[in-house]
């Protein structure tokens, strides 16, 4: 079995340098078939959008606590939102965060009758602008920069494993997507809290960028035998990591890893991450596109060996549902009081008990 004990950094600056191009596709291959994680140096974003980004997480969440109630995700079918500390449990065990739901420009288009999943893409939940100025242009602005370079790294993706140029482009049809992200703070923990951020999970879809936005590590990944790494932060890197559903088009070629989020120490400063994550149509189903590798690929694939035991199983619906259905099922578990509001078929399905306390993705 092939392993890792740390997390590869990637410099992206190679791409453009035609004699180092190779050298970054090695590494990108090896990454996304051994270890599912990368960071990702010098990206193609703008550093003082980056750095206001950062400046602004803190400010985010000392908006008043009206506004907070005002924002709260159980007032958004699209599931945006606010998200008090201890909405979640993941694998039994409060999650001690908190935490904004935001997303790429999309105008709602579900009508009566529609999957209820088209459901999910709509206009996000955003604080007043006199409360803290300037922070949706430039967290919009930054969104669309991420947004560019996670299309760029399909591409990227695609040549690492010897695909044909368009081989991915029926997850990403012309038109408008809408993809999702947060601004998320996790708050030292006291003498008697449990440790645990956010517990070990999956993320969905393709691909994650995740801005490190403060100094604190916490971040770890869960290696081929089930071993946790640490991933601190890098300055000027994105983390990025392969969602369940890239793992399930690629049969298992690329590697979706589990991960967590350890709160910071008693008596510590809060720590903040930004993360980014890639959405594909929402009507597809991932099997139904089959992606022929080359021999050479899949030799790779069993160098690997098998996976060991996983702390996670989230997102495991991909092989039977469409990608929305998929991702509407997420949301359903994770937020109970939304699904409640505007989902009432599925959380009867998922909570035939009525509203629990705390949501749950598995």
């Amino acid at each position: 079995m092939s392993n890792f004990s740390s997390v590869p950094v990637l410099d992206y600056s190679l791409v453009s340098d035609p004699a180092r191009r190779p050298e970054f596709i090695a590494q990108l291959r090896h990454a996304l078939i051994n270890v599912g994680f990368l960071y990702l140096a010098n990206p193609p974003v703008a550093r003082e959008d980056t750095d206001a980004v950062i400046a602004y997480a803190p400010k985010l969440f000392e908006i008043p606590e009206d506004e907070k109630e005002r924002l709260r995700m159980r007032n958004s079918p699209h599931f945006f939102g606010y998200s008090r500390v201890g909405a979640e449990i993941t694998k039994g065990k409060t999650d001690q965060r908190e935490q904004f739901d935001f997303g790429t420009p999309f105008e709602a288009r579900w009508k009566p009758g529609d999957p209820e999943y088209l459901r999910l893409w709509g206009p996000a939940q955003w604080p007043e602008e006199s409360l803290l100025p300037g922070f949706r242009e430039t967290y919009l602005r930054y969104l669309k920069q991420v947004e560019t370079l996670s299309y760029d790294f399909i591409a990227l993706l695609v040549e690492a494993f010897g695909l044909p140029s368009g081989a991915l482009a029926p997850f990403f049809p012309p038109g408008p997507m809408q993809h999702r992200a947060k601004v998320v703070k996790y708050p030292a923990r006291d003498s008697v809290t449990s440790d645990q951020g956010v517990g070990p999970h999956y993320d969905s879809g393709f691909l994650t960028f995740l801005l490190q936005a403060s100094d604190h590590p916490g971040l770890q990944v869960q290696n081929l035998s089930g071993e946790w790494i640490d991933a601190p932060p890098i300055p000027n890197t994105f983390v990025v990591n392969i969602g369940k559903a890239l793992e399930k088009v690629t049969q298992g070629l690329a590697q979706a890893t589990s991960h967590q989020v350890l709160s910071p120490p008693p008596g510590s400063t809060p720590r903040y991450s930004v993360p980014f994550f890639q959405s594909i149509a929402q009507e597809v189903r991932v099997p139904d596109i089959q992606l022929e590798f080359s021999p050479e690929i899949l030799r790779l694939k069993d160098e690997r060996g098998a996976v060991g035991a996983s702390d996670s199983v989230n997102y495991s619906e991909y092989g039977q549902y469409p990608s929305g259905q998929v991702n509407l099922i997420g949301r359903v578990k994770s937020h109970p009081d939304v699904a409640e509001r505007y989902y009432p078929e599925l959380f009867k399905k998922y909570y035939p008990d009525g509203l629990p306390a705390q949501g749950s993705a598995y």
